[in-house]
């Protein structure tokens, strides 16, 4: 019986948690045609002080839609590990990266197709080789739970690197480092996500009757909350502030979801009565995800697709053979003549390269 509840606590936090993906996603979708539509109309836009959007109805429309995906994040982490739940999220990117190919004629060049393509596969991995985490259905189970000593040593050394990248490195070299402020988003994050775990068993004992509102333990995980989430919030808009998002987005997911994964493995014991396969399989389902973001972050602004591989795949090939196309190939076709100048400066370049010459770049 028990074994049973757990499938079906767990195909439920599945659900929820590729639910929260398809809200989250579609939500940007909604607010930027929102937007789109304002800015047709004339009105001030939001990125000049403007606040005409609360007047749109698809703006408002996306933001209900992210506070459905919020809540249905919340909810996941309630039923399934947060092993699962946690990389799922690389889903709400696939959503949008899709649904803005159809609806907002954004392009979706080879490298992104790719990359979605290994993020779903990634996800698939990860969902057959989820560890099933130890059961905690209580407060106090869970109070138990955080009283472990590896996990209170987990907790203090997060508490004390975070505090010195704040107060330390982050006013030296924040500025300029990239991985200051997305260390400190990803590490207190991974405290977040055992506070929402928590939570949302002690939501579950509240409908089930019990006095949960009395037991201390829920509110020094709410207030827990409160200050680990204004924190990565702080942090994470610096790191967008100061560096481009392309980057910022694949780092902070690695480096976030690697945080989760660690502290879950510490606190639920997730990996003690994993097989082999399965946790070869939870890593390679992980690090496929992240080339997968990788591919679809940072090629998003080259254009690139099928319909140019075979022409690249001619020059990279004249390239190492050292031959050009004769002047009359080059100007015979004026379509052809801007391709044929690429070329012959690809060449020149490979050229030099070979020759040691820095002047190439």
């Amino acid at each position: 019986m028990s074994q049973t509840r757990g499938k079906y606590d767990f195909c439920i936090g599945l659900v929820l948690a590729m639910s929260s993906s398809i809200f989250i996603g579609g939500s940007f979708i909604l607010k930027k045609k929102g937007l789109l539509r304002l800015a047709r109309k004339g009105s001030m836009r939001a990125g000049q002080g403007g606040h005409a959007y609360l007047k749109e109805w698809l703006w408002w429309a996306g933001l209900l839609s992210m506070g459905a995906g919020e809540v249905a994040n919340f909810a996941a982490y309630a039923f399934a590990p947060a092993t699962l739940v946690t990389p799922l999220g690389a889903l709400s990117v696939l959503v949008s990266a899709i649904l803005s190919s159809f609806f907002l004629n954004e392009k979706l060049n080879l490298h992104g197709k790719i990359g979605c393509l290994l993020s779903i596969l990634g996800s698939t991995v990860m969902v057959i080789h989820a560890p099933q985490e130890e059961e905690v259905e209580t407060l106090n189970e869970m109070s138990h739970k955080l009283g472990d000593p590896g996990f209170v040593v987990f907790a203090t050394l997060v508490v004390i690197v975070s505090l010195i990248l704040i107060f330390v490195v982050g006013p030296r070299h924040g500025q300029t480092n990239i991985l200051v402020y997305i260390t400190i988003c990803s590490v207190i994050g991974a405290l977040s996500v055992s506070c929402v775990k928590g939570l949302g068993i002690a939501i579950k004992e509240l409908f089930a009757g019990k006095p949960v509102l009395k037991h201390p333990l829920s509110w020094i995980l709410l207030l827990s909350l409160i200050v680990c989430v204004s924190t990565q919030i702080n942090y994470l808009n610096r790191a967008l502030d100061i560096f481009n998002t392309s980057i910022v987005t694949p780092i902070y997911y690695v480096i976030f979801t690697t945080s989760v994964l660690t502290c879950s493995a510490i606190l639920f014991k997730e990996w003690q009565h994993m097989a082999a396969d399965d946790i070869i399989g939870t890593f390679s389902g992980f690090l496929t995800i992240i080339v997968g973001i990788f591919l679809l972050h940072a090629f998003k602004d080259v254009n690139f697709t099928l319909a140019n591989l075979p022409l690249s795949l001619r020059k990279d090939e004249r390239a190492a053979n050292g031959t050009l196309l004769s002047t009359y190939d080059c100007f015979n076709h004026d379509e052809e003549s801007s391709p044929c100048l690429g070329e012959i400066q690809s060449t020149e370049s490979l050229s030099a390269r070979r020759n040691g010459s820095l002047s190439a770049f």
